[in-house]
């Protein structure tokens, strides 16, 4: 699920990129936590990528990362030092202190 500001700053991305279709989120092994999310954009949907759809907006889960990220939403959020992409995970037991990682 992604919230209204997600849904809105991925259509800005990609109104750019007209051969590109969406996003596609992953999660790779990284940092002192053990997982990391990765985003990328992506031109096609993947056999076995999930396809998640709202607003017109298409984000695809690769299939490694798709029991990691069940019930996540991801969220864009600004403020005046930075502004990024954010995971809302309900599966994450801890994370490290910089943010960078965490772990199920």
């Amino acid at each position: 699920m992604k919230t209204p500001s997600a849904v809105n700053k991925i259509k800005q991305l990609l109104k750019d990129k007209p051969e590109h279709v969406g996003l596609k989120v992953g999660v790779r092994t990284r940092g002192c936590n053990g997982l990391s999310y990765t985003l990328e954009y992506t031109k096609t949907k993947g056999d076995s990528d999930e396809e998640v759809v709202q607003d017109g907006v298409r984000v695809f889960i690769e299939k490694k990362a798709q029991l990691t990220l069940l019930g996540t939403e991801m969220d864009y959020v600004e403020d005046k030092l930075s502004s990024e992409f954010v995971f809302n995970n309900p599966n994450i037991k801890g994370t490290c202190g910089c943010g960078e990682s965490f772990n199920i």
